[in-house]
């Protein structure tokens, strides 16, 4: 079972969620986002998947994350989105928090991660243009927009766009598409909306290529999917 807690971190737009695990795992499918989060009592950065991550969980164990923007963890941590694909890392491997700094995590977790992100914010302090071009980037995948489209509408060589993709998202820009396709896909089928009617809504020829894709992300068809939901 999965619950959210979110809300809005100012013009950097990060999302604060919190899952409750009623298992011995936890599937995690494809994004297309990076997180930080407090998992096991451990600050963990998730890179981002192309293929389904099981975590190892136990019941009533609860994790929280920040879900970051487009291009935020890249600035943050100073290391490239593909570097991380389909990685689960320390935070401490990445960067250097200051000592002197106490986060209360037993105390109010969610507190103690956004101190934690504002800690890194005000030590990077991100180029905002740059973040800009990453959330431009995104909602053009989101929209559906193929690799010629997005790079003339960004004025970039297709080189360009595949390499600005792969150090913000950690693939390039056709399979950042892909995966936030079959996520609308999978939230439509999960809101009710028909496999069919689901599939061609989120911008699938038909039902049969949405359970390719779905098959190919997650190694689980749309039906399991939203079943297990």
């Amino acid at each position: 079972m999965t619950s959210y807690a979110t809300r809005r971190g100012g013009r950097t737009g990060v999302t604060m969620w919190r899952v409750l695990s009623q298992g011995p795992e936890q599937h995690i499918a494809p994004d297309g986002v990076m997180d930080l989060m407090w998992y096991q009592d451990r600050l963990v950065v998730a890179g981002p998947d192309t293929r389904t991550m099981i975590a190892a969980t136990r019941p009533g164990e609860v994790t929280w994350g920040l879900q970051l923007a487009p291009g935020v963890a890249c600035a943050l941590l100073g290391v490239p989105a593909h570097e991380l694909t389909d990685q689960r890392v320390e935070l401490s491997e990445l960067v250097n928090l200051p000592r002197s700094l106490a986060y209360s995590f037993e105390d109010d977790a969610s507190d103690a991660l956004e101190q934690v992100f504002v800690t890194l914010w005000n030590r990077t302090d991100p180029d905002r243009s740059v973040l800009r071009c990453a959330a431009s980037l995104d909602r053009a995948a989101r929209d559906g927009l193929s690799v010629r489209e997005t790079a003339k509408i960004h004025d970039l060589s297709e080189r360009s766009l595949r390499r600005l993709s792969n150090a913000n998202f950690g693939y390039g820009p056709k399979t950042l598409m892909q995966i936030h396709r079959f996520q609308r896909a999978l939230h439509l089928a999960r809101a009710g909306l028909p496999l069919s009617e689901a599939a061609t809504t989120a911008g699938y020829v038909d039902q049969a290529h949405f359970n390719r894709e779905c098959k190919r992300l997650t190694g689980q068809t749309p039906f399991e999917l939203t079943r297990a939901a």
